[in-house]
């Protein structure tokens, strides 16, 4: 796997600094107590969704893979460890033959999940596990944001198709990461042509005011870009005067232009104004596209215009009000020795302040009523209830430190569909609520 897979510089070796100080620093301290080769089981989790959210989406986690593959310490990241004293040099000498050889279980990607949800199980020695803490939980963080924005913006579409538009709104590389995230989420194009490169999502785009106002006139610049990109090309109408520009856009490209791009002003009403002038000129399978800063609830305020595609930018790649998802990865059971035969024994933070946790390697499952709708996420840490045996939710995504579960994204977006589809339609409501199912620990 190259690097610039990731989403990274291709000056960049590995993914092995993508971490916190103190993840090498507690690996230090454990080699040198004798407890980093104790088998250990970290967990991610969330212990709530962000303020209103009806439920989470899991994205990120071919992202994941790929990052735990290429955790390497090569010669050059050795040296800088080593020029800033981060750790000794025994601990310098056991990163250099790093390889992540242990388990991980999750569920897969684009399923939804809850509070309490064991999302991701990171299973092998205390000393591999835990340095994978930072670079994992700043993936499922951004990633399962963005798609869980995108999730509701879909939703609120209602199956109109929707463009994602955010690249120039956050950062060059979270940018490629969150247009797979939203697509992921439902999104069916985007304009940014990295994330295409990289992740074959299918690429749009056409023009943008910049090319109209190169132009001495409107007209030129339409006669422009219908030369260039042909008659069904979309055309950027609200420079000047939106009804002026509709009526030029079909003269010069005549019933057969693709589509108007709307990027401001009262869209609903603009929207309606445009497709009774479209009609009217006989362009009447011209579609309409809209933009300009929106979100879910605009989106959804838009249901009853005439409204075919939307363009969406800022609001999704910071997660629409929620740019992160507060997982945490935690270590929910180790042995009582780093003898392989050792028994696990559970363990748990039992803090005061809301950040307590449960102890013991976990599995999931979701309980349908009789309808076949998700009623409950089950979680528990003893045997699995036979009444739940075919609905649990991990799978193995690593076995001995060798990737089992590299999937299409387009396997990944139809399983959100369908995941969503199988929650009860209280879940796509926009007014704010609580987690659309309990979580039962068991």
């Amino acid at each position: 796997m190259n690097t610039a897979d990731l989403g990274l510089p291709v000056d960049v070796p590995s993914t092995a600094l993508f971490t916190d100080h103190y993840e090498l620093t507690m690996l230090q301290g454990a080699l040198e107590g004798g407890t980093a080769e104790r088998h250990s089981v970290f967990e991610v989790f969330t212990r709530r969704l962000p303020e209103g959210r009806r439920y989470g989406v899991v994205a990120g986690t071919g992202r994941v893979l790929d990052a735990v593959e290429n955790f390497r310490f090569d010669a050059d990241v050795l040296g800088f460890l080593r020029e800033r004293r981060v750790v000794d040099e025994p601990t310098l000498e056991w990163l250099s033959s790093y390889r992540f050889s242990g388990d991980v279980w999750g569920y897969p990607e684009g399923e939804v999940y809850f509070p309490g949800s064991p999302i991701l199980r990171v299973e092998g020695t205390f000393a591999q596990c835990v340095l994978l803490e930072t670079v994992i939980l700043s993936i499922l963080n951004h990633d399962s944001a963005i798609a869980a924005a995108a999730s509701r913006m879909t939703s609120a579409a209602g199956g109109r198709p929707l463009i994602e538009m955010g690249a120039r709104r956050t950062h060059e590389l979270a940018a490629v990461a969150a247009s797979r995230a939203a697509y992921v989420g439902g999104f069916t194009t985007t304009s940014d042509l990295a994330a295409g490169f990289r992740y074959d999502i299918p690429t749009v785009g056409t023009s943008a005011h910049a090319f109209t106002l190169l132009h001495d006139s409107e007209r030129d610049a339409f006669q422009a870009q219908v030369h260039s990109l042909g008659r069904g090309t979309t055309l950027l109408v609200d420079t000047y005067d939106v009804a002026e520009a509709v009526r030029t856009a079909v003269e010069i490209a005549g019933p057969e232009l693709g589509a108007v791009r709307i990027d401001s002003g009262d869209l609903l009403l603009v929207a309606h104004r445009v497709r009774q002038q479209l009609d009217e000129l006989g362009a009447v399978d011209t579609k309409i596209t809209v933009t300009s800063d929106l979100d879910e609830y605009a989106i959804a305020s838009l249901a009853a215009a005439p409204v075919d595609a939307y363009g969406v930018g800022t609001q999704l790649v910071t997660g629409s009000g929620h740019p992160t998802c507060s997982m945490v990865y935690k270590l929910v059971a180790r042995a009582e020795s780093a003898d392989p035969k050792a028994p696990l024994m559970p363990v748990a933070k039992k803090s005061t302040g809301g950040k307590t946790s449960i102890g013991g390697r976990k599995w999931a499952a979701r309980r349908l009523d009789e309808e076949g709708v998700a009623e409950a996420e089950v979680i528990g840490t003893g045997a699995v209830p036979a009444e739940l045996a075919d609905r649990q939710l991990l799978v193995e995504l690593i076995k001995g430190g060798q990737v089992v579960a590299r999937e299409p994204l387009d396997v990944v977006r139809d399983r959100h569909a369908a995941a969503r589809a199988n929650l009860p339609l209280s879940a796509t409501q926009l007014s704010r609520g609580e987690a659309v199912i309990p979580t039962e620990y068991v």
